[in-house]
């Protein structure tokens, strides 16, 4: 009981030196003079806030290029023509029914570091290749032959995975076509948003196993659906549908799954397409400020919307933004 008091204690006092890491830096970006361009200024606040950034067939036929081998297991593809700006992440382990495993977990890590700093990204959108799964889970049979020490560093790779995915400047969307359970929902958990199918089943089960969520699961369902019913969700190991997903606003979007098994994923391609045509910074610094604005209370939280969106205002997309309204035509913007 005395050490978890103290591992208590220090915990809420790395949190109270973060809140006030965090004002600070509120304070100081709004009063400092706005010199920096868009991109360095999203770089810099975004590792001082948050410490570090920790088969529709016209789409089949517009892959640019794919990943093989063993590093297909996650499936790179770049949309081409009218979804151009759109990459897909397939987990494609049917053997394994998605599990995540030591180079599923890798290979997240090394695209998501390829995708951040690549200006053509517009959106991402992480699905699954293999019908009727979106992602298991962690791989139990790989865990199973690990000493205790292995798993924790397994697990600490896999959260700053899915934290590098969260990260990412552009949107995310989770298409669930399939069951997403533990580590697959943690990893859905992380996009900004969620579009499942009604026959897809989601659950944070790891109180099963004796264990708990431990890639975010823990701190990312109560801030999707609440407090209470993330601790009903997770002490209970409860596996919902789509439908009751969408009744407690844990996905966005719930679609009849069709006879492809591709629902939720055409409907998040759809979606993806409503993002493309919106300034590219103004979608980075809207993310940016959404997402550190909900770590902090009201009023930083509104520093930090100023600072974003002072950086809007020297970009050359929101004059073509003007013109374009004046003009009466569709802006021509390019992220600059």
């Amino acid at each position: 009981m005395a050490a978890t008091a103290a591992t208590a204690a220090a915990a809420f006092s790395l949190l109270q030196q973060r809140r006030a890491a965090l004002a600070a830096l509120a304070v100081g970006a709004v009063s400092s003079s706005i010199s920096s361009s868009p991109s360095s200024f999203l770089g810099r606040l975004s590792l001082r806030v948050s410490g570090r950034c920790a088969a529709l067939s016209s789409a089949a036929r517009g892959y640019s290029s794919e990943a093989k081998g063993e590093e297909g297991e996650l499936r790179v593809r770049y949309l081409d023509d009218e979804h151009k700006g759109i990459v897909v992440l397939g987990i494609n382990r049917a053997h394994a029914k998605n599990a995540l495993n030591k180079n599923l977990v890798k290979m997240i890590s090394k695209v998501t570091e390829s995708l951040k700093n690549d200006k053509k990204v517009r959106t991402v959108i992480f699905r699954s290749e293999v019908p009727g799964v979106f992602c298991a889970g962690a791989d139990l049979k790989e865990r199973a032959k690990m000493h205790s020490s292995e798993v924790s560093y397994f697990v600490s790779k896999a959260r700053a995975a899915i934290n590098e995915m969260a990260n990412l400047p552009v949107p995310t969307i989770a298409a669930i076509d399939g069951i997403a359970l533990g580590g697959g929902l943690e990893l859905a958990l992380a996009c900004d948003v969620r579009v499942a199918a009604t026959s897809a089943k989601m659950g944070l089960v790891e109180t099963k196993l004796a264990i708990i969520p431990g890639a975010g699961g823990t701190q990312r369902l109560p801030r999707t659906i609440g407090v209470s019913l993330a601790k009903e969700l997770i002490f209970s190991a409860r596996v919902v549908d789509g439908q009751e997903a969408k009744s407690i606003g844990l996905i966005s979007h719930v679609v009849e799954q069709n006879e492809e098994g591709d629902a939720a994923y055409r409907r998040a391609l759809a979606l993806a397409k409503e993002f493309l045509p919106q300034g590219p910074v103004a979608m980075r610094v809207a993310k940016l400020a959404i997402n550190q604005g909900m770590e902090v209370d009201l009023l930083t939280g509104l520093a930090i919307e100023e600072a974003c969106y002072a950086q809007t205002i020297p970009t050359k997309d929101r004059i073509e933004g003007l013109l374009a309204f004046k003009e009466k035509r569709p802006p021509r913007y390019k992220g600059e």
